[in-house]
């Protein structure tokens, strides 16, 4: 029995015209009968081997169905040289092999054509795949966004290639970062905020009814709602082939180092200092927003030791017949680190002290005015010593260039010099980017705090209009975990670090 093997990957069809029906009339005419079984792989990449229809044909062939193989050129086979090597042989064991496009010999000639022919179909898909990453580059330094991102608050301009905010979608992104970083006593974490949006029928990017919180999560943590889109970002290659791995075997996406993103402007929907604090709440989320225990505290997920840096958490400790709430950093779990250091102090009599400080504060007219409107008079010069480090790490890539350039046009200096320069210049690039990330993070601290006095304002106006006894337990602990970023406990004092 003969048998058609046909394949077209998506970019093939429309560039090269090498579509199905156009392979099976020409792989007809060549067989030269209208009976023959057909294998058609329609979308698949030539890269892999683990196709439906190749596999399928594979298995005819070991069981004897065939006897006869007709493929319109052999890189339908793979774009690989060893694949359609492997290929080949496979099915020349078993049954005779023709092409429609090449005069197939299995002689020392006709295998030197082939394996040159296969060899430069690999190179073809390799300067294809340059090509189309090359002139994507170049589009996203002209400022365009290059291709669909399908991200959620805003659609794709195909025509100027750039994204514009939907408004609709827009209103939720707010709304997202308004519930995860306001005041807020009937919607907690990033889990609380995927329900409610699923309760309320508000559909997904995707259309669909069920928000997951990693959705939400990837929306609290992306930086293109500031107006900063980036290309380039992730390494994504080799990851086209992950649905023919195993698990264990499949590349991971990984992000490129951070001079080689491309910026490119886009409209923003969230504020600077708004992203900002989002981002160092995210940080605390996981001891923020820690499952409920039976009995509640006012200070989870706050409080960590001053002397040996473990976390505190709740427990209830039996004391001369009476059960005793306290806070405490003792680990007894096998696989902990820290065991701790001991540090207990009773939960009512801390709690009581935190409260009394943070109503104290907000009560206070001149404080409350002074986190609200304190000018930061470092920003100036911060951006200035950004700048200036940014200049002194491009002069240190440039000064290697010079120097390299040097070596190889033979000039009178030696090696020794040259490495020792080399090196000199490498290590000065190494301080000024530690400097930079430094300051950058330093810059986003200052934006976050910025927003979170704000914010405390809000926190203060709530509290000075209801009386302290009308406060429930969640509205407590609402305020302090909007206020408070960590309480570090003494032996003598405690020590509350806000935002």
């Amino acid at each position: 029995m003969k048998a058609i093997y046909v394949r077209v990957s998506t970019d093939e069809q429309a560039e090269k015209g090498y579509s199905i029906d156009n392979q099976i009339d020409l792989c007809r005419e060549k067989a030269g009968t209208d009976e023959f079984l057909k294998y058609v792989d329609d979308g698949y990449s030539g890269e892999f081997l683990d196709r439906p229809a190749l596999s399928r044909l594979r298995d005819d062939l070991k069981n004897g169905l065939i006897d006869e193989v007709i493929v319109y050129d052999p890189d339908r086979l793979s774009r690989k040289l060893m694949n359609q090597l492997i290929i080949s042989e496979e099915i020349e064991k078993r049954a005779k092999l023709i092409f429609v496009n090449h005069d197939y010999q299995k002689t020392p000639e006709g295998m030197l054509f082939y394996q040159m022919r296969g060899a430069i179909a690999e190179f073809e898909k390799a300067k294809i795949n340059e090509r189309m990453s090359g002139g994507r580059k170049r589009k996203a330094l002209d400022g365009k966004v290059v291709k669909n991102p399908n991200m959620y608050g805003y659609d794709y301009d195909k025509e100027n290639s750039k994204l514009v905010i939907n408004e609709k979608e827009a209103e939720i992104v707010r709304l997202i970062f308004d519930l995860f970083t306001k005041p807020n006593n009937n919607i907690q974490g990033i889990n609380g905020i995927a329900l409610y949006l699923t309760n309320q029928n508000i559909p997904t990017k995707k259309r669909k009814s069920v928000w997951h919180r990693q959705v939400v999560r990837q929306i609290l943590m992306n930086e293109a709602y500031t107006g900063r889109f980036y290309h380039n970002r992730w390494n994504t290659e080799g990851m086209l082939g992950n649905k023919y791995r195993p698990k264990d075997e499949r590349k991971p996406m990984t992000e490129r180092p951070r001079e080689e993103w491309i910026e490119i402007s886009c409209p923003a929907i969230i504020e600077e200092d708004v992203f900002e604090h989002a981002q160092r709440l995210l940080a605390e989320s996981r001891r923020r927003w820690a499952k409920k225990s039976k009995i509640q505290y006012l200070l989870s997920g706050l409080l960590r030791c001053g002397h040996c840096g473990n976390t505190m958490t709740g427990r209830r400790q039996k004391n001369w017949g009476n059960y005793v709430l306290e806070y405490s950093d003792i680990k007894n779990t096998a696989g902990a680190k820290n065991k701790g250091c001991g540090m207990r102090v009773k939960a009512q009599t801390l709690e009581k002290e935190v409260w009394g400080q943070i109503k104290s504060y907000i009560h206070d007219p001149v404080e409350l005015e002074k986190a609200a409107n304190e000018p930061n008079e470092d920003n100036n010069f911060e951006q200035m010593e950004i700048e200036r480090l940014e200049n002194e790490i491009n002069s240190a890539k440039e000064g290697r260039k010079r120097m390299l350039s040097l070596l190889a046009k033979g000039m009178d200096i030696s090696d020794e010099e040259i490495r020792e320069q080399l090196a000199d210049l490498k290590e000065q690039e190494k301080r000024a980017e530690r400097k930079l990330v430094e300051l950058i993070s330093k810059k986003k601290e200052s934006q976050s705090s910025a927003y979170s006095k704000r914010l405390f304002t809000e926190v203060a106006d709530y509290l000075l209009r209801i009386d302290d006894a009308e406060l429930t337990f969640e509205d407590k602990q609402m305020i302090i975990r909007q206020v408070v970023k960590e309480i570090i406990i003494y032996k003598e004092s405690i020590d509350i670090h806000v935002f």
